[in-house]
Formats: structure tokens, sequence, C-alpha cells
């Protein structure tokens, strides 16, 4: 039988995303209308998002620790969590879980890899382009990254925060990602990484001026990957 996921929720527009993706392309290595169990928890967004805006990363590990005691309780095997920015709270998460983890930027740093990318562009919010999750995870695996120049990461995190993680998705936003991506393109980026799990829902790769790494859908794969190959 194939090992119970458990997603640790954040945001809903990500956890449906990656839980949608889960199901419907478990049938792909397990046969018609076939997947995984999945349990999924999510704690109330605000609480993170007032977690992530003080800076207070324990607090972030906190909920998420939470989350996974409630999804080992009702049988999850391994987790993961479809939210690119709480990974920086990943350190003070995984020696204190009930379960292992797979991490996003792991996930994609190995698909980077796999395709020979060199040159990466992040995408995501403010905190997670300024951030150390994928500079770190990405010098580990030899790829070198760019992000956004300041006042384009200020703005593509409003729209993050104003608009997709409500479920808005604007044409304007779609352009103005694609402008950015552009100039990323000209900066000598190879790919780019959609580290806001909700960019998928406003960018299609049709309109993206580089190939894109979809995070959501990446953790997604590898959650099937795991739950099927072990």
């Amino acid at each position: 039988m194939p090992r119970h996921i458990g997603i640790v929720a954040c945001s809903a527009e990500g956890a449906a995303l990656c839980y949608r993706t889960i199901c419907l392309e478990g049938a792909e290595l397990l046969g018609s209308h076939a997947h995984p169990e999945v349990s999924m928890h999510g704690h109330n967004f605000a609480d993170y998002v007032r977690c992530i805006e003080a800076n207070d990363w324990a607090g972030v590990a906190e909920l998420m620790l939470s989350s996974a005691d409630k999804l080992a309780k009702a049988g999850a095997e391994f987790l993961i969590a479809p939210v690119n920015t709480v990974h920086q709270a990943f350190d003070l998460v995984e020696h204190r879980s009930p379960r292992p983890w797979l991490h996003i930027a792991i996930e994609v740093a190995n698909e980077a890899k796999r395709h020979g990318y060199k040159r990466l562009g992040v995408l995501g919010t403010r905190a997670l382009m300024e951030g150390p999750v994928y500079r770190e995870k990405l010098k580990a695996a030899g790829i070198d990254h760019r992000i956004p120049r300041a006042e384009q990461r200020e703005r593509i995190h409003r729209f993050i925060f104003d608009e997709l993680v409500q479920g808005v998705f604007l044409p304007q936003t779609q352009a103005y990602l694609t402008e950015v991506i552009r100039t990323m393109k000209n900066e000598g980026c190879d790919a780019v990484v959609l580290g806001c799990t909700e960019i998928p829902l406003v960018l299609t790769q049709e309109q993206s001026p580089l190939p894109m790494l979809d995070s959501t859908r990446l953790l997604a794969r590898a959650a099937l990957r795991k739950a099927v190959e072990e």
C-alpha cells in the first residue's frame, strides 16, 4: 500500500493545488482514480502571517509542529508543507517532528539539477526572496540564483498577500510577473522558481519567458514518488 501523506497547510490556494496534484497525478502511478491516502491540517493563516511579519520563525515552527502532531495521530507517515516561506523555520521543526519531511526547496533544486540549469530566478514573498531558504539549498546544489530588484520584490509580495492567497488572479498581475521574469532572463537566468505556491495559478508556462520550476507541483510529485516507492 502507498504511504500516507500528511499536508501541513498554510495558505488555502497553495495547499489545495498540492492536494489536487497528488490526487490527479496519483492515477498515473497507481491506476484509474487511485492516489495515496492524504490527510491535511491547517492552522489559521492569519497566525502564520503575524509570525512571518514579526520575523518570528520560532512561532512559525510551533504552528508547523502542531499540525505535524495532528497529522501523525491521523496516520500520516511523512509530511510536506506546500508553502515556501515557512521553510525558513524548517531547522527548528525537523528534529522535533514526529514524522520525517520533504523540503520544498530541495525538491526544486533536484529538478533544476536534472535539467542542468545553472542560474535560477526566484519569485516569492519578500521573506522568501530575501531569506535563506533558496539561497542555501541552491548553493548546496551548485546553482546560482537571482532575485528581483527591491521595488519589484515589494510589489510581488503585495500581489501575493493582497490577491493570490485570496484566490484573486488578475491579468495585470500575470503581465507584471512576466516582465520580471523577462528581466531575469536578460540577467542570465535559465529558469525561474515559482517560490510562492500560488503563482502557478496566475502564470502558465506559455506565458513565461523562462522555463518554470513550479514548487507546488514539484513537491506534490516528490510526495507521490515517496509514497509509492517506499
